[in-house]
């Protein structure tokens, strides 16, 4: 093991250690309602982020390349991502902190999941140099922090819904609030996964020569987008209540990652030649 890549793994759990720091002082200030915790728990996940973020700078230098080559830099920048936009809607609305005991998790082991994939170094064939890539990938993580709040502010609406909601329920925001966040996040992690999508076929045309070729990777993402994008239609034109509407969107996220990180993994596809 060289010694940047030592470095390099060691800032991570680094950035793993303050993120669960940082979950666990979350849920104790969600559940007992302390607010000094809350503040701390801020702080951690942010300092979190600077070693896990120099860590995918160390790599993108070592490598050329963003961090969307490889499963290990995939899940790690993904978390990174996801971390940081909770944490910047927590910052600005903490009534909405809650959500984090959803999101922390999840990103958490993302990024944990990631450290025991395969850390082998690959350049970036000059096939794949396009800024149309740069945009699918971006913009896919960006559509996955977005889903992710939707998951959380659903899970928390059918917590609110049960015959006995736990106490610490009353904290969060009230029904139609987190009902509104579930769809408007999903909305808005539906337009990124549109453009995601776009610029995925174009880059694929520059590449391989077509717009769609029905990969399994590429039909798994338009069963993904065409799952969110019913998920959007049925609440808005026929009015669902909250309670189905937090159920379809944790199918939904679940379809979503389904497809974007579980079937990667097992299936041998013209994406899994270049992004293993």
């Amino acid at each position: 093991m060289s010694q940047r890549y030592a470095l390099e793994v060691a800032l991570q759990w680094v950035g793993v250690g303050l993120y669960i720091a940082a979950a666990v002082l979350l849920v104790f200030s969600v559940v007992f309602g302390r607010a000094r915790a809350l503040g701390w728990s801020l702080w951690l996940a942010a300092a979190g982020l600077v070693p896990h973020g120099a860590a995918i700078l160390l790599r993108w230098i070592a490598v050329g390349h963003g961090p969307y080559m490889l499963r290990y830099e995939v899940l790690s920048s993904n978390a990174w991502v996801a971390m940081a936009l909770v944490l910047l809607v927590i910052a600005r609305r903490p009534a909405w902190a809650a959500i984090g005991a959803v999101a922390f998790p999840l990103a958490i082991l993302s990024l944990a999941f990631g450290l025991f994939s395969n850390p082998e170094i690959q350049e970036l064939p000059p096939a794949l140099r396009s800024i149309w890539l740069v945009f699918h990938i971006a913009f896919a993580k960006i559509s996955a922090a977005a889903f992710l709040f939707s998951l959380g502010s659903a899970v928390l609406v059918l917590l609110r819904l049960r015959a006995r909601p736990p106490a610490w329920i009353g904290r969060v925001p009230a029904l139609q609030a987190l009902d509104a966040l579930v769809v408007r996040s999903a909305g808005f992690g539906f337009i990124f996964w549109t453009v995601t999508i776009a610029a995925g076929a174009i880059w694929g045309n520059q590449l391989w020569g077509r717009y769609w070729g029905w990969d399994p990777i590429e039909t798994w993402a338009l069963i993904s987008w065409l799952t969110w994008g019913s998920f959007l239609h049925l609440r808005l034109f026929f009015k669902l209540g909250p309670r189905p509407t937090a159920w379809l969107a944790v199918a939904s996220f679940t379809i979503f990652v389904l497809a974007l990180l579980i079937l990667p993994a097992f299936l041998h596809t013209i994406h899994t030649v270049y992004f293993t």
